[in-house]
């Protein structure tokens, strides 16, 4: 099976890189079932990459239903050591304006009905997630977006993404109190991939697409699927291309992470010999 060591995942309105060559769709089976979708395989800024549509490239699967461990382990399968989020969010704060680009540090966990672990029916594991981006990945991802000097967009490094279960947006309710927590985005996909990005060893970061002021933001409508539709075909074009320079970065001077190593001390459970 073909490798690459950098894969991307991509939300809303990302389903297709142009600028991927040599392009190639794999099925990956899994223990956990089959990923979203096909794995695409082709080569950006002349390196081999993995991407797959979360949410399916018809955007078929809700936030509750997607195969999280599927997709991680399908990477991981293909030799998959950096993994780029790019995700559609909300913002929870006035100076992250719609088409705004975050970059965030941490994650509340407010989802219910998620499994976010690979382990589990006879193995115990515990990763420690007290940063659960990876630092470096995190800051070339920044660095992409500041030197591609983007129209309409501000970068913002750093910030906290609460993760909803959904499928419907925040009440006003929920909305204000996110924003009493300082958290700083929100959307309702990320939180699962990055605790499984972390168990397969994996680095991870967010790239955060805002497309909308959540609904506490008194002199803007309320969320709908327009508004939000709307500003993710506006953000598509320009977060391929911080990708694909963050692709470029990432290839050139690949960094060790700690997350490479995350399962040294995890996994309490001791082995059995073999039979």
């Amino acid at each position: 099976m073909a490798q690459a060591t950098i894969g991307i995942i991509g939300g809303s309105g990302l389903y297709k890189m142009e600028a991927l060559q040599d392009v190639q769709e794999i099925q990956v089976d899994t223990p956990f079932g089959k990923p979203s979708d096909a794995l695409i395989l082709g080569t950006l800024e002349g390196t081999q990459v993995a991407f797959l549509a979360r949410h399916g490239r018809h955007h078929h699967l809700l936030p509750t239903e997607l195969p999280f461990r599927a997709n991680v382990y399908a990477m991981k399968s293909l030799g998959v050591q950096y993994l780029i989020s790019a995700s559609a969010v909300g913002s929870l704060k006035a100076e992250v304006k719609p088409l705004d680009m975050v970059v965030p540090d941490q994650f509340i966990d407010r989802t219910r009905n998620r499994v976010s672990s690979f382990f589990g029916e006879g193995i115990a594991a515990h990763i420690a997630f007290g940063d659960p981006i990876c630092p470096k990945l995190a800051a070339i991802l920044a660095e992409s977006v500041a030197s591609l000097n983007l129209p309409e967009v501000t970068l913002h490094h750093g910030g906290t993404y609460i993760c909803m279960e959904g499928p419907a947006f925040s009440t006003k309710a929920e909305s204000h109190l996110y924003r009493s927590w300082g958290a700083t985005i929100i959307g309702m996909t990320n939180l699962p991939e990055a605790k499984l990005a972390r168990e397969a060893e994996m680095a991870y970061a967010t790239l955060a697409l805002v497309t909308d002021y959540d609904c506490w933001h008194p002199d803007h409508d309320q969320v709908s699927v327009e508004m939000v539709v709307g500003n993710l075909h506006r953000n598509a074009s320009n977060a391929q291309k911080v990708i694909q320079e963050a692709v470029r970065r990432l290839s050139q001077n690949p960094p060790s992470s700690d997350a490479h190593s995350a399962l040294k001390y995890a996994i309490l459970t001791p082995r059995r010999p073999c039979p």
